[in-house]
């Protein structure tokens, strides 16, 4: 199983690694055929996981973009909303959240500003 776990590793890696889609799916083939045929319930549970998100696998492996931008503008939202909770007016409240949504992010702002 430790030999199968690297040689799976190696395969992902690879997977991640091509440019082509047609060659990330025959890589991902390989990862599922090798997880299918150990008939372990881990790697089978790994088989299943891989399997049922293959297209999102492979549409990030063809656009290389993530979903994180994504994600944290969802998050944002959902605090607009609970901060928003009395606005009646919808309009109003999609303005705040296209408004948020253009805002820039600094990663770690200086808590304290230094004083000459």
């Amino acid at each position: 199983l430790f030999l199968t776990a690297d040689l799976v590793k190696e395969a992902l890696r690879e997977a991640y690694a091509c440019r082509n889609e047609s060659d990330m799916i025959a890589c991902l083939n390989t990862v599922l055929d090798l997880c299918r045929e150990t008939k372990n319930r881990r790697f089978l549970w790994f088989y299943r996981l891989i399997q049922t998100h293959f297209d999102g696998i492979v549409a990030h492996g063809k656009f290389h973009i993530a979903n994180g931008r994504m994600e944290g503008l969802n998050q944002k939202i959902k605090t607009m909303r609970r901060h928003a909770y009395g606005i009646a007016d919808d309009e109003y409240l999609f303005l705040k959240i296209m408004d948020l949504s253009r805002a820039s992010y600094v990663r770690n702002p200086k808590s304290h500003k230094v004083l000459h």
